[in-house]
């Protein structure tokens, strides 16, 4: 009997190796999941999955024509809905008091940036009409979720929810308009100059909304003189820190220049300072986020010009061409002279990144998919957006005959982001239960779904 030729084992090409080994991978990586069960390995492993995540969710959503923002919001709700399927590793994400922290430290970075990006001058040059569009931007809105809307559709809460309610729907996310309007073009046209010129007052007067209505909920009375006085504290923080800032910050940071006016130094201060007016607002009872924004209108371009410039800067201006035309030279300063002028922005932009996302992310693992099993709580998140959408509508009429009020209108929709805000404080104050913050993130998905299109349709009808 002849003998048999050995058997080689079967051979793997690159296409099977591809295939088996992510397989490999997830399989190795189950000591590293067991012995990540401490609360430090955990929430390690936590941030890891939800920045990544995000950063994937993000581009995803832009490229179907949605803002990042709404890309971060959905990856939480399915995040915080995997139970559903049997899956509950995340479960005890939404409460860990380290990742809980990290999500509001995301919020206040974020407004820490918005004001930043703001300039004072801003505030007080916008136009009577950009005025009357912000303030009937916030005031119909507030009156239709505080007195009316909440009342109908959520019968039996609390005053103070639907003073909450009535916060969230006068919210304006004027981020995403501002996107709509700069991919189409159209940033320079009177409509989007009201809209922009509007969000400014938004923003500010929406700030001191906000601090009424929590100041209102930890003190437990509506008394005309405890609003006054609770008004009144708004306005004076806001003011008082921003005019006795402003007086402070150039004798402050050309000392500190003197000491060290490198890059470093000059983060350091935008960081602390943002963090202290965030605890002086929240010492004097305010929302934290309102002493980061006044942190951020107290930081000029013309109050850094001590600070050295960025190194980009530094390199590129030795090697312009001397045979450069006068304009194109004249084109690349006002380049470098931005890049200068804005760096502390650039600076702050990796934290950013880093802390916000968790926000967003925490904020949509507080949806529970449950509640839309009813069709009543569905019934009542669609009434909360068709008053959301209305009240900002009105807005746009007011903008005068010679606008399409129905730019303006739409361009004062979206709630994004600063909507998760308003009731993501309304949550942590307990004013708001399950079901209506369900509800208002509902609206909130919503209304930044709808406006992108919306508003590039009528832009583009308008010509």
């Amino acid at each position: 009997m002849s003998a048999q030729p050995p058997v080689s084992p079967p051979s793997l090409d690159v296409g099977s190796l591809r295939r088996v080994l992510p397989l490999v991978l997830l399989l190795s990586a189950g000591p590293a999941l067991a012995a990540s069960a401490g609360a430090v390995g955990e929430n390690l492993l936590w941030l890891a999955i939800i920045i990544l995540s995000a950063r994937l969710f993000a581009p995803l959503a832009q490229r179907i024509g949605f803002p990042a923002v709404l890309g971060e919001l959905l990856l939480g709700v399915v995040l915080g809905n995997l139970g559903l399927l049997g899956v509950h590793y995340f479960a005890a994400v939404a409460t860990d008091p380290i990742i809980l922290f990290m999500a509001e430290l995301g919020v206040i970075i974020l407004l820490l940036q918005i004001g930043l990006e703001t300039r004072l001058g801003d505030l007080v040059s916008v136009g009577a009409k950009a005025s009357l569009v912000g303030s009937v931007g916030i005031a119909v809105p507030f009156a239709l979720g505080a007195f009316v809307a909440g009342p109908w559709l959520l019968p039996g809460l609390s005053f103070n929810a639907y003073l909450f309610l009535g916060a969230t729907l006068a919210a304006t996310s004027v981020g995403i308009t501002g996107r709509v309007f700069r991919d189409l073009g159209r940033l320079k046209m009177p409509e989007a100059q009201i809209v922009l010129g509007a969000a400014v007052i938004d923003d500010v007067l929406g700030l001191v909304i906000l601090a009424v209505v929590s100041s209102l909920v930890q003190v437990g009375t509506v008394s005309a003189g405890e609003v006054s006085w609770i008004i009144a504290k708004a306005v004076l923080f806001l003011g008082g820190s921003i005019l006795i800032g402003r007086a402070v910050a150039p004798f402050l940071l050309r000392r500190v220049s003197r000491l060290d006016n490198g890059h470093s130094m000059l983060f350091s201060l935008v960081l602390v300072v943002g963090l202290f007016m965030a605890w002086l607002a929240h010492a004097a009872g305010l929302a934290p986020i309102i002493g980061a924004f006044a942190a951020g209108l107290l930081f000029e371009p013309v109050f850094l010009k001590e600070f050295e410039t960025p190194k980009l800067v530094q390199e590129i201006e030795p090697l312009l061409p001397e045979n450069c035309s006068a304009s194109s030279q004249v084109q690349i300063r006002e380049v470098l002279a931005r890049h200068s002028s804005h760096q502390h922005e650039h600076m702050l932009e990796p934290i950013g990144y880093f802390f916000v996302p968790v926000f967003f992310v925490l904020t949509g693992m507080q949806v529970d998919l449950r509640t839309l099993s009813d069709p009543q709580t569905v019934l009542v998140a669609l009434g909360i957006t068709v008053a959301a959408v209305i009240g900002k509508l009105c807005a746009g009429f007011v903008a005068g005959r010679a606008n399409n009020p129905w730019v303006v209108g739409w361009g004062m929709v979206p709630r994004g982001e600063v909507g998760l805000i308003f009731a993501m404080v309304g949550k942590s104050l307990g004013v708001m239960s399950e079901g209506m913050f369900s509800v208002i993130v509902i609206m909130v998905i919503l209304t930044t779904m709808l406006t992108p299109p919306v508003l590039t349709a009528l832009l583009r009808r308008q010509g």
